[in-house]
């Protein structure tokens, strides 16, 4: 039997579905296991909380030796900080309209604050904001790596750190996003390859201007195992904390490092050779594809195949998986990050299915 059915048949009679179940052995060992590449290559952890949103998690990241979080936005850190986070990157190109620049100011005063730049705008804004105590907020400068998403290109580091530094903000240094390193296996050691050169270039774009690169942060759970360039000097994985089926494919976990998955129950089976599943969008997001499936029954070759908000469409492959309605399966994300956002709580459990923690998603729903 799956491991992961082992742990939910153990829980079946305690728990409502769709529910996310975690569980807490295999997450540590993840957590664990990065701390330990860390350390070996002489690089800082600063865990992305956007893909649990929950503040035990976070701890224990801490407690492992990470050096601080990363946020996504800063309603997540706000969370963070209030929950006693004092070293928080806030690793987006954020425009502090409306109530942003106070609250970013305010978190400025509580913990150590770093924010993502990418356009001398938003440094001029970010500065207005501060009022008169502008250093107090540090700046990150993002530059682009491939992945054509945010950043300047990597020449330009020194120009937006100069912008800065003009402004009384407190620039200390760049950091990137290798996001192509996810289109393939293939693809993982190209983009961190890429990320390293980009960051590189930034580097010696600041130093063109007098400004010393402390902070040189790359990313992601997919290339992180290659990102072990000597001018890297933390990193900022998410995704390894849970593990998914996405990451699995690329070879960034293996099956026995998912450490979350979704309790669905069938719920119909009218149609000949499929199931209903009560996991539909809203518990898992749209994140796949008609090729790829929409998420996977662990220990199976079962990939759902359609999703409405609250039905899984689930084809029976060939062979013995057969479940009748009423039947209980752990249906594996593609992608993690999303699926905590529809919950207010996780469940956590170990690997025997014995004990049974809820830990709330503390940050749910913070997204601005």
């Amino acid at each position: 039997m799956n491991r992961l059915q082992r742990a939910l048949d153990a829980l079946v009679e305690r728990i409502d579905t769709p529910a996310p179940i975690v569980v807490v052995d295999v997450m540590q060992g993840n957590i664990d296991r990065m701390q330990g590449f860390a350390n070996q290559q002489n690089l800082e952890v600063r865990p992305h909380v956007k893909t649990h949103k929950c503040v035990e998690i976070g701890r224990r990241q801490v407690e492992a030796g990470a050096v601080g979080i990363t946020a996504g936005n800063v309603g997540e850190a706000e969370v963070f900080a209030a929950a006693g986070f004092d070293d928080i990157f806030l690793a987006y190109p954020i425009w502090p309209s409306g109530t942003k620049g106070a609250r970013i100011r305010r978190l400025a005063e509580s913990a150590r604050l770093r924010v993502g730049v990418d356009n001398v705008a938003a440094i001029e804004a970010l500065a207005d904001a501060m009022g008169d105590e502008p250093d107090r907020l540090q700046v990150v400068i993002e530059v682009d790596c491939g992945a054509r998403r945010s950043g300047a290109p990597p020449e330009r580091a020194g120009d937006l750190a100069l912008a800065a530094r003009k402004r009384g903000l407190v620039p200390v240094g760049v950091f990137t996003y290798p996001g192509h390193g996810g289109s393939g296996r293939d693809a993982r050691k190209g983009a961190a390859q890429d990320q390293d050169a980009a960051l590189t270039t930034a580097v010696r774009s600041l130093a063109g201007v007098g400004v010393t690169a402390e902070v040189v942060s790359a990313g992601s759970t997919p290339t992180v195992e290659f990102s072990t360039s000597s001018v890297i000097t933390e990193i900022r994985p998410g995704e390894y904390v849970f593990g998914d089926l996405n990451n699995a494919r690329l070879g960034a976990c293996t099956d026995d490092q998912i450490a979350l998955f979704v309790a669905g129950t069938v719920v119909s089976d009218w149609v000949r050779d499929q199931v209903i599943l009560d996991v539909g969008t809203k518990a898992l997001s749209r994140e796949g594809s008609p090729e790829l499936g929409y998420g996977g029954v662990a220990g199976t070759k079962a990939v759902l195949a359609k999703l409405n908000e609250y039905h899984g469409f689930l084809p029976l492959p060939d062979g013995e998986f057969r479940p009748s309605v009423g039947t209980v399966v752990p249906v594996v994300p593609n992608h993690v990050c999303p699926v905590v956002l529809g919950f207010e709580e996780l469940i956590v459990t170990d690997s025997t299915g014995a004990s049974l923690q809820r830990w709330p998603v503390d940050a749910r729903g913070f997204l601005n």
